[in-house]
């Protein structure tokens, strides 16, 4: 009987945060990440594992290692994964090995954490051996990750509800090469482009979908994937990138990916969000009427999906300065302000001083005065695609007119169940800001009067064309115009 190994690693690095992915920051099972809650690196395991069981594959399962965005992560602690990792596959002797990855961890001393990886595991298992990994598509496509996999296939959605899915899809290509009716090939196209392109709006909805009519109606074509890649990191591969898993031409892959990524560049200047500046924003909430749907606005710069701390309080301020209420602040991680109101107690009124805490681009912390515990939550929950992942412990504040969600474990807003948990209901509220940039959507949109993007500072600001590389090259779109120089605007 064949065996399949099944592991990952998954983590995003930003090389502007100031907080470090240290070890205890990973969720890791060492091969039983299937038997516990699934998160979202482990369901895709889950996913190989009844697959193989149906197809008669023997599987063995190694680490998985998950963690929230953060900066680099030390040297000891990937190598110690790493190695992890690599033990299992040795042990097993794989005949497929399957990888549940991100593309765009960083370690200090490896800026390509995924192609070191993956070259050590074709070494170890040999070129007979089918490797393959699952990318979120906010990766670094690099030239070592193509090299050294057999195939590499990506989520298609933003938000990413569609990771079951894909990794389906690449069990599939998986195991018809293993039973010789494939041989998948692969090739890139580089877009030169660097934002955010959420799917679930048009035109990026239609190219998605065209990704998949090709995958279904064009010959020889097993799989297309668009790395959006991720721009909060310092890396000369950063930016956005076309994948294509062609049936042994290359030829038809390097065509398929040519054309699906000059298509993308032709539509770079109405992919991305709008968004709106600070001032602009307390403007659209002031002249919210309010009622059972709020605006629901994304505080984009302190995203702790894209490696923020989830401590600024630029957005506070400004609705504090413009003496706005009924607005819901979703969440700030600040565990002593938590640790403070589950020692007072529900309905406590305190002197608190909220956020601000991690550096400059935190902003200034905010002093509430009187502000009143609503109600305290343990080991709380919220949903992402498939799976619930923690928030930790959370608290309700009032203060000011304001609605304030405090938790001590650092996490972007996925989903209304952090906040109507609680007790809070968001069509009392005029407006809520949400620490992410775009996953909450998935969940909101139903209740949302509007979604805004508002363009705040902090670490993951949404200006891509000032990002401050020093190693990547300013060829790129937004930065210039038309840095292919296709003459199109």
């Amino acid at each position: 009987m064949k065996t399949l190994f099944i592991g990952g690693m998954d983590t995003e690095t930003n090389s502007f945060s100031p907080l470090p992915t240290g070890r205890a920051q990973f969720a890791l099972a060492f091969g039983d990440g299937t038997s516990r809650p699934l998160n979202s690196c482990s369901a895709q395991l889950a996913v190989w594992r009844r697959m193989a069981g149906a197809q008669g594959l023997m599987v063995h399962e190694g680490l998985c290692a998950v963690a929230e965005p953060g900066g680099f992560i030390p040297r000891a602690v990937y190598e110690d994964l790493r190695d992890r990792l690599l033990d299992g596959i040795a042990r097993a002797r794989p005949a497929m090995i399957l990888l549940a990855l991100h593309g765009a961890a960083l370690a200090h001393g490896y800026d390509d954490v995924e192609g070191d990886l993956l070259e050590r595991a074709r070494t170890l298992a040999g070129p007979d051996t089918f490797l393959g990994a699952t990318l979120d598509p906010h990766c670094h496509l690099t030239d070592r990750m193509v090299g050294a996999a057999d195939a590499l296939v990506l989520y298609k959605e933003y938000p990413h509800t569609d990771i079951d899915d894909t990794a389906a899809d690449l069990f599939a290509i998986g195991i018809r090469t293993l039973r010789g009716t494939a041989r998948p090939v692969m090739a890139t196209w580089d877009c030169r482009m660097i934002a955010s392109y959420p799917t679930q709006n048009q035109p990026m909805r239609g190219f998605v979908d065209a990704m998949r009519a090709a995958e279904r109606d064009t010959p020889g074509v097993l799989s297309v994937s668009l790395a959006h890649g991720f721009a909060h990191a310092d890396v000369p591969d950063v930016g956005a990138k076309m994948l294509v898993i062609a049936d042994k031409s290359r030829t038809v892959a390097r065509a398929t990916a040519e054309h699906f990524g000059r298509r993308f560049y032709a539509l770079r200047n109405q992919v991305t969000p709008r968004f709106l500046d600070l001032e602009a924003a307390m403007e659209r909430i002031a002249a919210h009427p309010g009622g059972r749907s709020p605006l629901v606005l994304a505080d984009t710069g302190d995203n702790p999906g894209g490696g923020a701390a989830g401590d600024a309080t630029f957005m506070v301020h400004a609705a504090l300065a413009r003496g706005l209420e009924n607005i819901a602040f979703a969440m700030f991680w600040d565990p002593v302000v938590v640790e403070i109101c589950m020692a007072a107690g529900v309905g406590a009124r305190l002197d608190m001083r909220l956020g601000g805490k991690c550096g400059p681009q935190s902003g200034y912390p905010v002093d509430l005065a009187g502000a009143r515990v609503r109600a305290i939550g343990t080991a709380m929950r919220q949903r992402f695609g498939s799976v619930e992942l923690p928030m930790g412990n959370a608290v309700w504040l009032e203060a000011h007119g304001l609605n304030l969600i405090v938790n001590d474990l650092r996490t972007q807003v996925f989903d209304p169940v952090c906040m109507t948990a609680l007790g809070l209901d968001l069509g009392t509220q005029r407006a809520v800001v949400v620490k992410s940039l775009n996953h909450f959507a998935a969940l909101f949109a139903p209740v949302a009067g509007d979604i805004i993007h508002v363009a705040t500072p902090g670490t993951t600001s949404v200006r891509y064309g000032d990002i401050p590389y020093t190693r990547r090259s300013p060829d790129y779109w937004p930065r210039l115009a038309d840095p292919l120089g296709t003459g199109a605007s």
